[in-house]
């Protein structure tokens, strides 16, 4: 397992973002893949080399949850990006699924599986992996008139009707207000978990829980020596980007960087795998 750096440190420019992640000591550092298919494959591959750094996971470029026209539109960028991703060592791709909708959820997950079973075959033929994120804040969850899938095992279980080369975006953050265990990590395995974001939680009941104010690993109450143990122990070696909203605000990227990284490196340390 590596440490990346991801867009919640703060904003920087591509390459610049890439230089930080390098300066404060990630292993790995989030494309961004805009800016870096206008700088071109050759480049970016020449960068990551310089600055010994590893891609993470990349963000699907398709709209899921609007009208066909636009999924269709948008599904044209998305063979292009995928052959880049492998190109720059990083065949994972991940988006997140809302946990609720206005939509009623049979309806929601007949649409959603149709689409995703496309851009399954899609990134299938570009040799890449599509992870796909359980929401699991209560809030989020009552926030449509329809609860859609929010628990892992379900979330899973959905995302292996999409395609073979599918599986989890696993968010301890997530997994932790979703009542997942460390089974359920062991019961996904390897071909299960495309990549890993982490963030701690607060010791507050459900109701008052927020998805944009979340702690640094090691703050709050996770069990990161479970969910770290289990992820060693199925053989995830991939990324493990912290993700915390909220609790670094306003602090400028740099200081931000080396605070998210010191406190993941931190759990990871206790839990014996880094």
């Amino acid at each position: 397992m590596f440490v990346s750096m991801n867009g919640t440190v703060g904003k920087a420019p591509w390459p610049e973002f890439a230089h930080l992640a390098q300066r404060t000591g990630f292993g790995g550092v989030d494309v961004n893949v805009g800016r870096a298919m206008e700088e071109g494959l050759d480049s970016t591959r020449a960068l990551l080399k310089e600055l010994k750094l590893r891609s993470s996971a990349l963000g699907l470029p398709v709209v899921l949850g609007k009208d066909d026209a636009a999924f269709r539109e948008s599904l044209k960028k998305l063979e292009p990006v995928a052959h880049f991703a492998r190109g720059i060592g990083s065949p994972r791709m991940v988006t997140w699924i809302s946990s609720s909708s206005d939509t009623p959820k049979v309806e929601l997950r007949k649409i959603l599986k149709e689409r995703l079973q496309v851009c399954a075959g899609v990134l299938a033929r570009a040799g890449v992996r599509l992870g796909l994120e359980f929401l699991g804040p209560l809030h989020i969850r009552k926030r449509g008139a329809h609860e859609f899938i929010w628990r892992m095992d379900e979330m899973l279980e959905f995302a292996r009707e999409c395609g073979p080369n599918m599986g989890l975006l696993l968010d301890a953050w997530h997994w932790h207000h979703a009542g997942a265990t460390p089974k359920d990590i062991l019961a996904a395995g390897k071909r299960g978990i495309v990549h890993v974001h982490v963030a701690d939680a607060p010791d507050l009941p459900p109701e008052k829980i927020l998805d944009s104010e979340r702690l640094l690993p090691g703050e709050g109450v996770i069990d990161w020596t479970g969910f770290f143990g289990a992820l060693n122990k199925i053989g995830y070696e991939d990324a493990v980007s912290p993700e915390v909203m909220g609790r670094l605000k306003g602090k400028p990227p740099e200081e931000a960087a080396k605070l998210m990284l010191e406190a993941t490196l931190g759990v990871m340390r206790k839990a014996g795998v880094a």
